[in-house]
């Protein structure tokens, strides 16, 4: 699958410090390490594309572009992978709700969020893999961690073919055998696991799984829904499709490797997506999955958290469809640290507005001097300390402010625009 058209990066004098991000499996905010090749490995789950793409994908997608941005500012090269989820239940459902077939629905909502993304000036993955391009190799994934005693098999009444069964993921054997276990990432207790388990995908109550949370990894085919042969893959499998979890698992052992430094989503996908993802791929090579587990606080509208299934959406498309200046976008979801959670509001384009305007209004200077090159080293520290965009933000207003005195604001420099545009993600011009 193609990825999108990338934004050019203007290179900044000196070097950004290697950044720092809060990692959610120890509750600290640690150094994004990376491997001796100076390259800097990024796996962020991807969108289920069906209502995309609301503002807080576009929230989560905006903190790991901007961690991108910093890790190019120290010189490293990117090894960033995200996948598209484009066969999952709730994408089925919508399709057969809408009357769309599901493969026209993923394709044109994968469309819209690759223009979006553009808009955005967001950099694009080096490998952006749809789910269903990555089938066989799933397949034999989920068949491997069978064949080592991580998988077993459950009765299945309703499977198209008499005799399939669907293969569960044993969290107890790989507890056993593995460093992984329960709560290795979320740090939840097993009541607020069952509970969001229920919530997001699991199916708490099946009989005869060995424990209430162990995920699927593979569903036989059931009448009516698309599958796909596992032929010749020892053990047997049958066709089927992918559980939600493994997919990731195996995108980034395949693109990123194993033990890379940063995997990235959405708070909600702490548990039990990013837990499993974890647990399949560290029963698959015996190594942790990744150094820093990081995610983004969830964005509200209208009272609730923005999502779907309340259909509270404001969508990137609509705005700008709408007038808004995505640059604008881009400044009101800058203003939030991406650990927050956070009410978006009509007020949050207007605040990114005069921002905008406040700093496009300075007068411009030729030539650079030195505090131009100390404020690059303020934004650099701030953006380095855990993302803080907006302490990075708060730098340049005050830069560009008028002193109390009624002196002129300070100017807008080569190198600060320079550094706006590569940290910040903002063109000026």
């Amino acid at each position: 699958m193609h990825s999108w058209r990338s934004p050019d990066v203007p290179t900044l004098p000196g070097e950004s410090p290697l950044p720092r991000l809060f990692n959610q499996a120890t509750g600290h905010i640690e150094p994004t390490a990376v491997g001796t090749d100076d390259r800097a490995g990024l796996y962020v789950c991807g969108i289920t594309p069906y209502d995309a793409t609301h503002l807080g994908h576009a929230s989560t997608y905006l903190a790991f572009d901007s961690l991108n941005r910093l890790w190019l500012d120290a010189g490293l090269t990117l090894n960033y992978a995200q996948n598209v989820t484009d066969i999952d239940d709730p994408l089925l459902e919508r399709a057969a709700a809408t009357g769309v077939d599901w493969r026209e629905l993923a394709e044109s909502q994968t469309d819209l969020f690759r223009g979006d993304m553009v808009a955005l000036r967001i950099i694009a993955p080096q490998n952006y893999i749809a789910v269903t391009e990555v089938i066989d190799e799933i397949a034999s994934a989920a068949a491997e961690l069978l064949e080592l005693g991580f998988a077993y098999e459950v009765v299945t009444p309703d499977a198209l073919n008499p005799g399939d069964a669907d293969l569960y993921f044993d969290s107890a054997r790989a507890a056993e055998a593995t460093s992984w276990f329960l709560g290795l990432e979320s740090r939840y207790d097993r009541a607020t696991m069952l509970d969001l388990f229920a919530q997001r995908g699991g199916d708490p109550d099946r009989p005869e799984k060995r424990d209430a949370l162990d995920p699927l990894l593979w569903r036989v085919a059931r009448a009516g829904e698309p599958n796909w042969p596992t032929d010749g893959l020892t053990p047997r499998l049958g066709a089927g499709r992918p559980g939600w979890h493994i997919e990731c698992s195996v995108i980034a052992l395949q693109h990123v490797g194993a033990d890379f430094a940063v995997q990235g989503g959405g708070s909600d996908l702490i548990f039990p997506h990013h837990e499993f993802s974890a647990a399949h791929a560290t029963a698959l090579t015996g190594k942790p999955f990744a150094g820093i587990h990081a995610h983004t606080g969830m964005v509200a509208y209208q009272g609730e958290k923005m999502s779907k299934s309340l259909g509270n959406l404001v969508l990137v498309s609509h705005l700008i469809e709408a007038g808004v200046d995505a640059r604008l976008i881009r400044l009101a979801l800058l203003a939030h640290h991406y650990r927050s959670d956070w009410e978006y509001t009509d007020k949050d384009l207007g605040c990114a507005s005069a921002r905008l305007a406040a700093w496009t209004a300075a007068p411009r200077a030729d030539v650079d001097d030195a505090d131009s090159l100390a404020l690059l080293e303020r934004m650099r520290a701030r953006l380095a300390d855990d993302l803080d965009t907006p302490g990075a933000l708060a730098v340049l207003d005050a830069w560009f402010a008028s002193p109390p005195a009624g002196a002129a604001p300070c100017p807008l420099t080569p190198v600060i625009e320079a550094a706006i545009d590569a940290l910040l993600g903002i063109r000026l011009d």
